[in-house]
């Protein structure tokens, strides 16, 4: 239910950012189709992965290997899931359900069959992961271009240090299921230098609005340098990660990239209506 809200918000704050007059209902059909297509996702992750969830500590109180649903309710669940999010999406307008299409498919058909054959799998899982920031902006405009392109960029670059701090915190867990999560599958200095490099990546693809060159998705110099002190903070837990390789700093930036994405998405949406009322 957390990662579905944050689905959620996601789209919202995008859609806020490319919309240019607030409409209440396509705001609740957005909602209520990225919450359904989440958690059609995870459904059908959860139905594919059953036999690995009982091995892992995290996962094995799910109700599928837990013995508290079947996999065929589970499958109907996905399956009306699917369904009900594709409509919700349409609703709105073609495009929006078509990338909500994408997302699902994507997630489990590629990403999930991935987790136990090649760390690659981040790759593909940062690309359903990034959509949804982008969705609301197509659920807004209609159309795909460079601004919802460039929401989509912040977000796949951001997935890496986030879940790569996942994976450094439950590595022992995802050991034990099978799951290749971390780059060079250990943790180790390469893991770490990666995580610092996406996390820079990150932070640098989050302030190109402020130069203007990114359509109608732009950002003032004080937004930019806000984002960018919030990155300041993602980044010092990398370094910090580099230099201990702790479980606790691991943590530690897993929270602070929660922490940026959703502050970065406040800041972008309260940045753009500040700017509208000051002009």
């Amino acid at each position: 239910m957390g990662l579905s809200v944050s689905v959620v918000f996601s789209s919202v704050a995008g859609y806020f950012l490319g919309t240019e007059q607030i409409d209440v209902f396509t705001i609740l059909l957005l909602a209520i189709g990225g919450y359904f297509m989440v958690g059609a996702s995870n459904a059908f992750n959860q139905i594919i992965e059953r036999d690995l969830d009982v091995l892992m500590n995290r996962t094995k109180n799910r109700p599928i290997p837990a013995g508290r649903m079947s996999v065929n309710f589970a499958f109907a669940v996905a399956v009306i899931f699917t369904v009900l999010g594709i409509f919700a999406l349409y609703y709105i307008n073609p495009k929006t359900a078509m990338y909500g299409a994408i997302s699902i498919f994507i997630y489990t058909s590629i990403y999930t069959p991935l987790k136990t054959k090649t760390p690659l799998s981040v790759f593909v899982g940062a690309i359903p992961g990034a959509i949804p920031f982008m969705l609301g902006w197509v659920a807004a405009s209609g159309h795909f271009g460079i601004e919802p392109g460039m929401l989509f960029a912040i977000q796949f670059f951001w997935q890496f240090p986030h879940f790569w701090a996942i994976g450094w915190l439950s590595y022992e867990d995802y050991k034990r299921g099978g799951f290749f999560m971390l780059p060079t599958g250990k943790q180790d200095t390469g893991t770490a230098t990666q995580i610092i490099m996406y996390t820079v990546w990150t932070i640098i693809v989050s302030i190109l609005p402020v130069f203007g060159f990114t359509g109608d998705l732009s950002l003032s110099i004080v937004g930019a340098v806000i984002v960018f002190l919030l990155g300041g903070l993602m980044l010092f837990y990398a370094f910090k990660l580099y230099k201990d390789r702790t479980v606790k700093t691991a943590k530690q930036l897993m929270l602070s990239s929660v922490f940026y994405i959703t502050a970065l998405q406040i800041i972008f949406v309260a940045d753009k209506y500040l700017r509208l009322l000051w002009t």
